[in-house]
């Protein structure tokens, strides 16, 4: 569950620090005090989409920083996927840092983390609802994935999606391979062509940098030739002067001759004899060097028209020889495919027909276990809103066949009659605001038990709501908050009464700069909050005796 959550630098909220409990927690605050500011934090520790604005005005950075305790096993697993381990004590820290420039800076238990991976854990540790997903209801293809998290296997849901995609991509292969035989005839001739143009130029992998070498070679032939020449001057000498072989030469004779009467310039005797040695070998490599160094003009002429083939080659098929090559041996499969395209087609709709009815094998059985699960949804929906004080409403989940897509061959969507007679209709079309707040309580409600979020967070849940039904929606909240934490926002006092926990988000101004506080609240602190929700800025003695009222009941039925 979330333990502990830090703000800082967010909006209006300088700096703030919530302790959360078990059970049901409350959010309360007039209008405009930063109850929505609490959830866009908790959204940026998820890794939601956050926005340079909500840096408060004058800071340079926000932080948020939630500690989650007592974490699920499924969360462990994804953690652990994905290179993070959590504390001894079961918990793990997730801290985002937002920066004027755009930039973001993640941590899980202090390590290093990106905005992705937060996004990958998030929905392992906190469910949202807020008032936009009240709107998915209005939205028919979202109905099913309600239908599948409740009935319909995951795996199974995997293994079709599997079977269909890889019976899309058979018939993109399929719809590739045939053409007319116009069609057919013309890339034939083309690719042949290419194909001939190609094998004729009998190109070798690093042929051109062999004959760049060469042409640079030949190129500079006289300045190689001088240098060469210069060197084994200096190293044999001419008539007018000794060479460094004679005079190494002449050094080590002198040595060896000392070393007969001081041996102790035995080493460095040997060094030099040893260098009279290489020199002698380098003259010997000088003379073959200039051996070698023959100038064929006629040579250089080959080569300039044999870069000059391949250079109008290579723009016409990819530039370097290598390129050229794999031009060369994909033109060739394109020819085979295609001179075998008949038998390559026969296959490929062998494939395709096995790929199909596999797909659509496995779409039946996904199909009729939603059917199965459509109605125990339905029954279970009904029950919840009838205790939510919508005890006439009929609620429908329609099931109708359609062409096989990547969830299978159903279009779901809900309907609902919210007077006796009146035929069920589309959500989209009849259902209010705070009917739709009700339902997907509703909905929440049946799905608690399919999944391992140890925190569910409402987000004015309550919109469109009063009187008997408020309290309504306010006991089932508590009712779900049995088996795991729920933190919500709400403006009703029906609600907020029924709270294990009361934090008041309160708004001032000082030194002309606003700020916003968190507080949890004591008994009385929750007495007075409860009077202003129900009245106003006119607190009085029989609005506080009538909060004291609700609080006492709320824990009479603890």
């Amino acid at each position: 569950m979330l333990s502990q959550l830090y703000i800082e630098n967010i909006a209006v909220i300088e700096k703030a620090g919530i302790d959360f409990h078990d059970g049901l927690n409350v959010l309360t605050g007039e209008t405009g005090a930063g109850k929505s500011i609490v959830i866009d934090s908790i959204n940026a520790i998820l890794g939601e989409r956050t926005s340079r604005e909500l840096i408060r005005t004058g800071a340079r950075s926000a932080f948020v920083t939630a500690v989650f305790s007592n974490i699920g096993e499924q969360t462990v697993q994804k953690l652990t996927e994905l290179g993070y381990t959590p504390e001894e004590d079961g918990s793990v820290m997730i801290q985002r840092e937002i920066h004027t420039d755009g930039k973001a800076v993640c941590r899980i238990n202090s390590r290093p983390a990106t905005v992705s991976v937060l996004k990958a854990v998030g929905p392992f540790l906190i469910n949202i609802h807020g008032q936009h997903e009240s709107y998915d209801l209005l939205s028919p293809d979202l109905h099913i994935r309600y239908i599948d998290r409740m009935g319909v296997p995951e795996d199974l849901l995997k293994t079709y999606q599997d079977a269909f995609s890889a019976m899309n991509r058979i018939k993109s292969k399929l719809d590739s391979n045939q053409m007319d035989e116009a069609q057919k005839a013309r890339k034939i001739d083309l690719l042949t062509y290419q194909i001939q143009e190609l094998e004729a130029a009998d190109l070798h992998a690093g042929e051109q940098d062999e004959l760049n070498h060469t042409r640079t070679k030949f190129l500079n032939i006289e300045k190689i030739v001088d240098s060469v020449n210069a060197a084994k001057s200096a190293l044999n000498g001419e008539e007018s002067f000794e060479g460094a072989l004679s005079s190494v030469s002449t050094a080590a004779d002198a040595l060896a001759e000392a070393e007969r009467y001081y041996p102790e310039i035995h080493a460095l005797a040997e060094r030099i004899k040893n260098i009279q040695y290489e020199l002698e070998d380098c003259g010997e490599e000088i003379r073959n060097l200039t051996a070698d160094l023959e100038y064929d003009p006629g040579e250089l002429e080959r080569i300039e028209a044999r870069l000059d083939v391949l250079y109008r080659l290579g723009l016409k098929y990819g530039g370097s020889v290598e390129k050229m090559l794999e031009f060369l041996e994909d033109s060739k499969r394109q020819l085979e495919d295609i001179q075998l395209s008949d038998e390559k087609t026969a296959q490929l709709t062998k494939e395709y027909r096995e790929t199909k009815a596999q797909a659509e094998k496995l779409a039946e059985e996904i199909s009729a276990r939603r059917k199965k699960t459509a109605e125990a949804f339905a029954a279970k929906v009904k029950g919840e809103l009838r205790f939510l004080d919508m005890p006439n409403i009929d609620f429908q989940v329609e099931q109708e066949r359609c062409e096989l897509n990547s969830l299978g061959c159903d279009k779901v969507q809900f309907l609902i009659s919210t007077n006796p007679g009146e035929p069920a209709k589309p959500i989209a079309k009849i259902a209010s605001g705070g009917e739709l707040s009700r339902i997907m309580l509703a909905i929440k409600t049946v799905l608690a038990d399919k999944d391992d979020i140890d925190t569910l967070i409402f987000d004015e849940v309550d919109t469109g709501v009063s009187g008997s039904a408020a309290q309504k929606v306010g006991l089932k909240l508590r009712e779900v908050s049995g088996n795991r934490q729920v933190i919500c926002v709400t403006h009703l006092a029906q609600i907020a009464a029924l709270a294990n926990t009361q934090y008041l988000i309160k708004k001032h101004v000082k030194d002309n700069k606003t700020f916003t506080d968190v507080a949890e609240l004591d008994f009385d602190g929750r007495k007075q909050e409860l009077a202003r929700i129900m009245g106003g800025s006119q607190i009085t003695p029989l609005l506080l005796q009538n909060a004291e009222e609700m609080l006492k009941m709320a824990q009479n039925n603890e």
